[in-house]
């Protein structure tokens, strides 16, 4: 919806809008809230203006926004300006050294700068950081499971398990009326940066802030059954037989897994919505209308 077409809408349709948030405002007041923007919001204009005006719109009523970030297809396309084709095992991208070299300057870089300036020009204070950052994000090499040979591991390169989170500079930067940006790059105590799965990062920050909500933003209105029929509520249970049967595959694996880890430690509600949904948070938070799959531990 543009600004001109809500500009339409009568006075007493606006006011009622409003009246509904109010309750939610009330009760978010004060309270975190940890959003994984990726997929088509970060990659169509309207999309990114939309987003930017929801996360400060949140700040202005008193909740605290932190976005963590990933950066696929932006690192897709840089990969293949130096010749290379990304690859994936089990929803992670195999990192190489190079490869780690361009995760690192279009996270760190490029995309993150983008959201910050976003956020600023939608009336924000944004502030860039990646793991580095006050010795925010510690992290260790990641082994996988392989799945044809039981027992082994595989080795994808400079993929990172997030060893600690050190929350110090997100809690200090919200205490000054910041919105933190967080780009999913962990470094090791010899200084190595990992590429980190921002999903990962953000499920794992949500806890370690003790976030009211996890708010994942996707390419699909949430998370689909075999017809592609959307799952408005999911519990551990139904979780653990999805991904028994196959339903869950792929690049939702790290989303779910990440999701119910937050659930289980203490995030009071994690969402997974439509990302191409104009003002998805805004109606998923301040209003009686979801646009996706709620997550609860039992």
């Amino acid at each position: 919806m543009s600004q001109q077409d809500a500009s339409n809408y009568p006075a007493e349709v606006k006011a009622e809008v409003l009246s509904e948030a109010l309750p939610y405002i009330r009760r978010f007041h004060g309270k975190t809230v940890v959003i994984k923007y990726g997929g088509n919001a970060m990659t169509e204009d309207h999309l990114q203006r939309s987003f930017a005006h929801d996360v400060v719109l949140l700040k202005l009523v008193g909740l605290n926004p932190v976005v963590v970030h990933g950066g696929g297809p932006q690192i897709n396309s840089a990969l293949k300006r130096v010749g290379k084709e990304g690859t994936f095992v089990q929803g992670m991208r195999v990192t190489d050294a190079e490869t780690m070299e361009v995760v690192e300057w279009v996270l760190g870089g490029q995309v993150q700068q983008d959201i910050v300036m976003m956020i600023n020009e939608a009336g924000g204070k944004a502030v860039g950081l990646t793991g580095k950052d006050g010795c925010m994000i510690e992290a260790h090499k990641k082994l996988i499971a392989d799945p044809k040979h039981p027992g082994q591991w595989l080795d994808i390169g400079f993929v990172g398990d997030i060893t600690r989170i050190e929350p110090a500079v997100v809690k200090a930067l919200q205490d000054d009326q910041f919105i933190p940006v967080i780009s999913s790059i962990g470094y090791g105590e010899d200084g190595q940066a990992y590429n980190i799965n921002a999903d990962v990062v953000a499920g794992k920050m949500a806890e370690v802030l003790g976030a009211e909500k996890l708010v994942m933003l996707t390419n699909t209105p949430g998370v689909l059954d075999k017809n592609g029929e959307l799952l408005r509520r999911l519990s551990a249970q139904t979780i653990d037989e999805l991904f028994q049967d196959g339903t869950i595959s792929g690049g939702m694996l790290p989303k779910i897994s990440s999701a119910l880890d937050a659930a289980r430690f203490g995030v009071n509600a994690v969402h997974i919505i439509d990302g191409r949904v104009p003002h998805c948070l805004l109606l998923e938070i301040l209003t009686d209308r979801g646009v996706g799959t709620m997550i609860s531990s039992h």
